[in-house]
């Protein structure tokens, strides 16, 4: 929609061959460059190949409910993509960021916990879903602390959050993986779910309507499934400041990237550019 709309718009994707296919039927300027999540080198040598300016970031990547996996540095699969490779894209490309930094968060939050005693599931069985919610309430956490921290060194770049209600995405699937609830999923999809391009208009409206900082979008239907997208709610824990801040501070220490307070406090947005 925004290449349609006139943008030139880069495709981070951790697959190219697949990139290059969603980029051709996509009308406009649409660029494909390689980037994986799961892999903290690989989101450094994006982020260094990326010296333009850039007006909006979306944060969409996401897995959801995999069988436990661990990224190439160490993290639970679904806070270190979900969350973690976020947190450290944002941050080393935040320098260049013009307009508005928006992360795709989920209704599944409302469930989700931090412990930060073993954010990692090191400790305790593994639990796909919990797994799941807890990276989805980090979304929403890391988005109202960005949203203070640019507020603090006085930036123009707004921080908003999106969830796209249940939308027949590839998100749904599991690849083969557990076919019974693969089976269930697509049985149920058609009839509660709304389109895919229904589902990026939350997104959308994060990115470019008129909110203020901190806004979360999502469908304006029965429980945020489906319908035009609107300003929601959001549980008490994803408002919690002190949570978010000690979040941001363990972020911090396990993906080694700051937020770049230095180059933000004071700068001029062309000098940050440069």
């Amino acid at each position: 929609m925004f290449a349609a709309s006139g943008a030139r718009v880069v495709l981070a994707v951790r697959d190219e061959g697949r990139g290059r296919e969603a980029a051709a039927a996509m009308s406009g300027t649409v660029e494909v460059r390689r980037l994986d999540l799961a892999d903290l080198a690989s989101v450094r040598a994006f982020a260094d190949g990326v010296t333009e300016p850039v007006d909006i970031l979306v944060n969409n990547a996401g897995i959801m409910m995999p069988p436990m996996t661990r990224t190439a540095d160490g993290f639970e699969s679904q806070i270190g993509v979900n969350h973690l490779g976020h947190f450290a894209l944002t941050n080393l490309l935040l320098p260049r960021v013009r307009g508005r930094v928006v992360t795709i968060s989920s209704n599944a939050h409302r469930v989700g916990s931090i412990d930060f005693g073993d954010l990692n599931w090191e400790r305790r069985p593994y639990r796909a879903m919990a797994a799941y919610a807890r990276s989805k309430l980090a979304n929403l956490l890391f988005t109202s602390e960005l949203q203070r921290r640019l507020t603090e060194v006085g930036s123009p770049v707004l921080a908003t959050a999106a969830h796209p209600g249940l939308a027949a995405t590839s998100l749904l699937r599991n690849n083969g993986q557990r076919r019974v609830l693969d089976r269930a999923l697509r049985a149920v999809t058609d009839l509660v779910t709304q389109s895919v391009e229904d589902g990026a208009l939350p997104t959308l409206y994060a990115a470019v309507a008129d909110v203020p900082g901190g806004a979360y979008a999502g469908p304006s239907g029965f429980l945020e499934g489906r319908g035009a997208p609107k300003l929601v709610g959001r549980s008490a824990r994803a408002r919690d400041t002190e949570l978010a801040r000690r979040l941001w501070a363990v972020s911090e220490e396990l993906t080694g990237v700051t937020f770049p307070r230095r180059r933000l406090e004071g700068v001029p947005r062309t000098e940050a550019e440069a």
